[in-house]
């Protein structure tokens, strides 16, 4: 049913106006995600991301994600993995500032649909081994929940194989580990995502969308405005 897009759409637009804006940034994403079944039962993930900095100033981080996951049935599956994230801090006439994030991620995704709505929660808990620019490295724990909806826009498409889609998305992220916290608040960030894509076929998507990460810092608030591409492989 449309209703439940609509409430996942007041979801996201709710839980990002509670944070109340101080400073803004305007970067671009790319995103790339493959997920591939080995067996019956196991498979493997993969993600990478590029982000740019304010204003696409420059390359600002550089992530790579993979994981191994077991598969529950066909609507549950579990992964645990590492991550490599890599900061590019830009020095004026000098080479950039690197910081590298090590992070252990374990996740549960549940899959189900909604009349012709395809949905997908996911809960990750990940241990964050994070470089400073100052000052002692950092470990932290973060709990993440996502929720994402696609919407085929051809009408009759009970099983979703190919055609043009909306996607809508939001993720809530908390530090549960308050010593070395990050940002030294529970509240981390709040993600919400919406875009328009097609589906070539069952192995593979394109979509393009606006994400607005609204960020809780030591002291303040940021509201970063992306323009997303994403491409999700599935084999």
């Amino acid at each position: 049913m449309r209703i439940y897009f609509l409430l996942l759409a007041l979801m996201c637009l709710c839980s990002t106006l509670a944070i109340a804006q101080t400073s803004n940034q305007r970067t671009g994403w790319l995103f790339l995600m493959n997920n591939n079944k080995l067996t019956k039962k196991w498979g493997t993930h993969l993600d990478v991301q590029l982000r740019t900095g304010d204003q696409f100033s420059h390359l600002r981080n550089f992530m790579f994600r993979p994981g191994l996951t077991y598969f529950i049935n066909d609507k549950s599956d579990l992964t645990l993995g590492y991550l490599l994230n890599q900061t590019y801090i830009p020095q004026a006439g000098m080479s950039d500032i690197q910081l590298n994030e090590h992070r252990i991620w374990q996740q549960y995704i549940y899959k189900h649909k909604i009349n012709v709505l395809n949905f997908s929660h996911r809960f990750r808990l990940e241990q964050r081994f994070i470089d400073q620019q100052k000052g002692e490295d950092l470990f932290a724990q973060r709990l993440r929940y996502f929720v994402r909806a696609i919407l085929p826009l051809a009408k009759g498409q009970q099983k979703f194989e190919k055609g043009a889609f909306v996607a809508l998305q939001n993720e809530l992220m908390f530090n549960i580990q308050h010593k070395g916290n990050v940002n030294g608040h529970f509240f981390d960030q709040n993600r919400a995502y919406v875009a328009a894509g097609y589906r070539f076929s069952k192995q593979f998507d394109l979509e393009a969308g606006y994400l607005n990460q609204a960020q809780k810092m030591r002291s303040g608030q940021t509201i970063n405005h992306a323009i997303q591409l994403a491409v999700y492989t599935r084999f």
